[in-house]
């Protein structure tokens, strides 16, 4: 705890008369994309397997929680020892299966536990199934995650060529959008075909962060294969013709699916 202490003096110090001028000036506005950048970046310190490298971004994102706290001080809502115990209480209300009863619950049964207890705890202020879900969220995991609370109580697709068949049907709903020359309506039916094939996804256990993450990173592997040859064969890439670049993306594809053991 001594750190812990010592990184709440400093933030302190850093937003008092004659501390930091960038400092005092952050708002809780201000400080939102912080924390949404910090909370990235732990992630990939996850995903790139380098531990060093998350002992650092979990005190970046650490000292935004502890800044955000600072701030609610400040305007005398609460502390970060409220915060604390907020979340001590609430591990130990929603873990009845070790801090009361010592039963012997398997990892399903424990996520239905939970989710049964804060229902239960939010149910004054929530009027919506879909109640809960924050809007900040970026919107193909809040579309996922929709479309998964709908489910628990029956609002899906009776099979899962029911979802791909809907996919089809969107497909050509944003066909004729399109030839129809309405960019409202365009935008409105690709919105549907989008929500539709990650509720296909869901339906197929498929989380399509990962999935999108994977051809984001095959997007950027085959484009810097384009430029490397590029430059092998002296030629600037914003020179080359489509047909030039294609040619290389398909070497490029070609190399990767020889290597595939799928």
């Amino acid at each position: 705890m001594e750190n812990f202490n010592k990184l709440l003096d400093i933030i302190t110090i850093l937003r008092s008369e004659n501390g930091c001028n960038w400092d005092k000036e952050q708002t809780y506005d201000s400080l939102k994309p912080c924390i949404i950048e910090e909370t990235y970046e732990v992630v990939d310190a996850i995903n790139n397997k380098d531990l060093t490298n998350l002992r650092e971004e979990l005190g970046d994102l650490m000292l935004q929680i502890v800044f955000l706290s600072q701030l609610a001080k400040e305007d005398n809502a609460f502390t970060i020892d409220d915060v604390l115990r907020e979340i001590n209480d609430k591990l130990i209300r929603r873990h009845p299966h070790i801090f009361q009863d010592s039963e012997d619950l398997d990892s399903k049964e424990v996520l239905k536990q939970w989710e049964e207890i804060k229902n239960k705890e939010k149910q004054a202020d929530r009027k919506s199934i879909l109640d809960g879900i924050p809007k900040s969220m970026p919107q193909i995991n809040r579309a996922y995650k929709l479309m998964s609370k709908a489910s628990r109580v029956g609002f899906e697709y009776a099979s899962i060529e029911d979802s791909f068949e809907k996919i089809n049907e969107e497909l050509r709903e944003t066909k004729e959008a399109f030839e129809s020359k309405n960019k409202e309506h365009l935008e409105e039916e690709i919105g549907d075909l989008i929500m539709t094939i990650i509720d296909f996804a869901r339906m197929n256990n498929i989380d399509t962060e990962s999935a999108l993450a994977k051809t984001n990173a095959k997007f950027e592997r085959r484009f810097q294969y384009i430029e490397k040859r590029a430059a092998e064969i002296s030629k600037e890439i914003k020179n080359m013709s489509l047909e030039e670049m294609d040619f290389f993306w398909n070497e490029c594809k070609k190399i990767e699916k020889s290597t595939q053991k799928y």
